[in-house]
């Protein structure tokens, strides 16, 4: 009775209603699964079979990729899903990353199923003309490996088949908390230096990781090895509220307090060695008590609607630093700026770029929180400003010291305004705003005494 139950809901959250079971095997949208031992696995033949599929019937938005092989050889797909008619976004800009993997664990296969059925909303989605679908993939690349642990999964263990378990295996502290089969060294098995080298290949500008597993009902974020928080705490406590006020009551935690410590995580690797937010999202295996269909049914839908929230706001998961004013005097330069995401950075640099595409001043570093907004006064003796030169944000995407060092320009449409002067007062409008991405600033007054155009 148990495994029926279990069937008939995977099938549902797949697509399908209980009463339409018995077509599962020739419904398109059913999960590609069979009951096993008291529980319903994907193959990896069957997964392989699926994901070749989404590839071969929607190859505007589907690209797979195999990223490795398992111990016994056994492919890692990853299904990357954008519009790939849009190389960018329609302004311009690079699209946002979003990493996701399941499948750490053999014998968690509604990690699996999860990571599966993330890549399936998408693709049907965008099929069906569902408008926030096509809103993301027209502006944001989607990486999923569904299984990671195929040799573990078709055997139903939690191990690869060198008895080790995958999710302690990462060079992250490796080895360091108590712990079971974390491998002779780190990356060690196949899988995880798979899965690290696509992640250092295809996702380091990523701004979204989730990992999928199975045990209880509960997201986790860095860190498993230490109860303190992780240096972004202000983007991961934001995440929770706005979660927890708007979509789910789940709980979002610091991994060791939320479950216990965990050591050579792909979690604590994508985030501490990355510099990715990154989340486990651990779905609850209670499915096989009497009485608790309901309740997974609900909690796997929050879920993916917690999924959806992710991606959909992934612009937001770093800091984006917004130029409101330049003030310029003879010793002196005042930057008025915003914080448009969701993460703070704390090692900012305003800089001037001479004509010849040289660093000529970098201002001392400032930092602004997350969805907030600061005024720096810098040191500007050593200035030697010129109308035919350029400035630019140097800083950090988030906190954390592994997160990725961004440079971007601020686009000035100039125009000469004589303030008396005594000096010089740029205006910008919404540089990063996500309505008015990279608009021009609109009005600058530029007065330097010491110019040559001095009157």
């Amino acid at each position: 009775m148990r495994v029926a139950v279990g069937l008939v809901l995977c099938l549902f959250l797949a697509g399908i209603t209980p009463l339409a079971s018995a077509a599962a095997d020739t419904d398109e949208n059913a999960w590609p699964g069979e009951p096993i031992d008291n529980h319903v696995h994907m193959t990896w033949a069957a997964l392989t079979m699926e994901v070749n599929e989404w590839a071969d019937d929607n190859p505007d938005i589907v690209q797979l990729i195999d990223a490795g092989k398992s111990e016994l050889g056994r492919s890692l797909w990853v299904v990357q899903i954008s519009d790939w008619s849009m190389e960018t976004k329609a302004n311009g800009d690079a699209k946002e990353i979003v990493y996701i993997d399941g499948g750490h664990h053999g014998n968690e296969y509604l990690g699996t199923a999860l990571a599966w059925l993330s890549a399936q909303f998408y693709i049907e989605g965008w099929n069906e003309g569902n408008q926030e679908v096509v809103d993301v993939l027209q502006t944001t690349e989607l990486h999923v490996l569904i299984m990671l642990n195929p040799d573990g999964n078709d055997i139903d263990t939690r191990w690869n088949i060198n008895q080790v378990d995958l999710n302690r295996n990462y060079d992250h502290y490796w080895n360091t908390c108590p712990t079971t089969q974390p491998g002779s060294a780190a990356f060690s098995e196949s899988e995880t230096a798979a899965n690290a080298e696509y992640m250092n290949a295809y996702v380091t500008d990523a701004d979204l990781y989730v990992t999928m597993h199975t045990g209880v009902w509960i997201i986790l974020y860095p860190w498993g090895k230490w109860a303190s928080q992780p240096s972004d705490w202000e983007l991961f406590h934001g995440i929770r509220d706005e979660v927890h006020a708007n979509i789910s009551d789940i709980p979002i935690q610091n991994a060791n307090q939320g479950l216990y410590p965990n050591c050579g995580t792909s979690r604590d690797y994508g985030y501490g060695v990355m510099g990715i937010p990154t989340f486990t999202f651990e779905t609850d295996d209670e499915q096989f008590i009497p009485g608790s269909v309901e309740a997974l049914n609900e909690r796997l839908d929050e879920e993916m609607d917690v999924m959806r929230y992710l991606i959909t706001n992934v612009w937001y998961w770093r800091a984006r630093l917004d130029v409101q004013t330049i003030q310029i005097s003879d010793d002196e330069v005042t930057i008025d700026v915003d914080n448009l995401g969701h993460a703070s950075t704390s090692n900012a640099s305003l800089q001037f770029v001479n004509s010849n595409g040289e660093v000529s001043w970098t201002s001392s570093l400032f930092s602004v929180n997350a969805s907030n907004s600061t005024v720096a006064t810098f040191d500007a003796t050593n200035l030697s400003y010129s109308k035919d030169g350029s400035w630019q944000l140097y800083y950090q995407k988030r906190v954390i010291d592994a997160s990725k060092w961004v440079t971007e320009s601020l686009e000035i449409n100039a125009t000469m305004v004589d303030n008396g002067g005594e000096s010089s007062f740029l205006i910008g409008y919404g540089l990063f705003n996500p309505t008015t991405i990279l608009a021009a600033f609109a009005v600058i007054s530029l007065m330097r005494k010491d110019e040559d155009e001095s009157v």
